[in-house]
């Protein structure tokens, strides 16, 4: 019997499958998680300055994150996402955006929109869902969304809105975690911000968990940053406990952004070292011990701290001091928050059109009529 002739084939599909990653799976670091610096030259960027205000602004984030689930526990705010062990990607990236930039932050991204303009009552005022907390003045940013990935189409909006502008020096950016890459909202944002090459930034915090549901079973993708290439959108991984890595990819990226080169994406590997949300979900359910512990061995702070205590920059009485310091202004700023009157539901319907509509006129004097007695 005549052997069958082997067909001939075009495409290798188990080779595209197995390289299509290979771009952006080497994360930017600068230290590594022993605190060794294995990029000289971009480490030679920082001043000593600098690199005292990355460790003030993550201590800060940390005080803030236990003072905060304090208040929680007292039942003095509603919804609040820690954000323990994400301070490197947040403070890096925001230490490198501009006041003139647009924030679109989501719900973990409070210590952001705090460092881009809004103050700590602002925050808390809006955890305990107060209207004056989503009032940031001459600040450039939006409230923070709830709905996963809604950002990044408001964030396309609001950078097509810049280019028509013509402003130069302006980008939109946001955040979302590993979850969040999962919605519609997340590819349409960004194909919407590549199609009119718009000056828009996207974070991409890959925490680790989408609540209890683990990255690796959230998309077949081997790295989240891959996802823009379909967008034509450039994008990198960074070592998100590495601040050094993180300012210096968001810096470039935004230069990259504001030269009119369209958007870019950055995917920062990062870990969520407590629960989802102070609602109360229980880690321990869905994770283990053996899996956090080297996500804490690379704690942002030990790195950097160590960096500083050997260039003798630092010292424990020194980040002590700070942050009992912060502490003390958190709870006078939860004072004020708890002493700024509720809006009332007149008011609210006052606010809901700029002219009311006959059924809400109705309704804001019926409830006049209420709230005077």
């Amino acid at each position: 019997m005549a052997a069958t002739k082997k067909e001939a084939t075009a495409v290798d599909f188990d080779k595209i499958k197995s390289t299509m990653s290979d771009p952006y799976k080497t994360p930017l670091q600068i230290v590594d998680e022993n605190a060794k610096i294995v990029n000289q030259k971009l480490f030679d960027n920082f001043s000593d300055d600098q690199l005292v205000d990355f460790m003030k602004k993550m201590v800060w984030e940390r005080a803030l994150h236990e003072q905060t689930m304090n208040f929680s526990r007292q039942g003095r705010l509603g919804f609040y996402a820690p954000t323990e062990g994400e301070e490197a990607s947040e403070m890096g990236s925001i230490s490198a955006m501009s006041s003139n930039d647009y924030l679109f932050p989501a719900y973990r991204d409070l210590p952001q929109l705090i460092q881009h303009g809004a103050s700590v009552k602002q925050g808390f005022l809006w955890s305990k869902g107060n209207a004056v907390g989503n009032d940031y003045g001459d600040t450039r940013a939006w409230m923070p969304q709830i709905i996963i990935g809604a950002q990044y189409v408001e964030t396309a909006g609001a950078a097509l809105g810049i280019k028509k502008n013509g402003d130069k020096d302006t980008v939109a950016f946001t955040y979302t975690g590993d979850g969040g890459t999962s919605q519609g909202d997340f590819y349409e944002g960004m194909n919407f911000a590549s199609s009119f090459q718009a000056p828009a930034l996207f974070f991409v915090q890959n925490n680790g968990w989408a609540i209890s549901v683990p990255r690796k079973t959230q998309t077949g993708a081997e790295t989240l940053a891959q996802k823009a290439v379909a967008m034509g959108i450039p994008s990198i991984q960074v070592d998100g406990m590495d601040i050094l890595a993180v300012y210096q990819a968001t810096k470039e990226a935004r230069d990259y952004v504001t030269a009119g080169n369209g958007p870019v994406m950055l995917e920062t590997l990062t870990y969520r070292y407590g629960a989802h949300s102070s609602a109360g979900d229980d880690p321990s359910r869905y994770r283990t011990k053996e899996e956090e512990q080297p996500w804490f061995d690379r704690d942002p702070l030990i790195r950097l701290r160590k960096i500083l205590t050997d260039k003798k920059l630092w010292s424990q009485e020194q980040e002590d001091k700070l942050v009992e310091e912060y502490k003390d202004s958190f709870k006078q700023e939860m004072k004020d928050a708890e002493a700024t009157p509720k809006q009332t539901v007149t008011e609210m319907l006052k606010t809901t059109f700029e002219v009311p509509t006959p059924n809400i006129k109705k309704q804001i004097a019926e409830f006049e009529a209420k709230e005077s007695k």
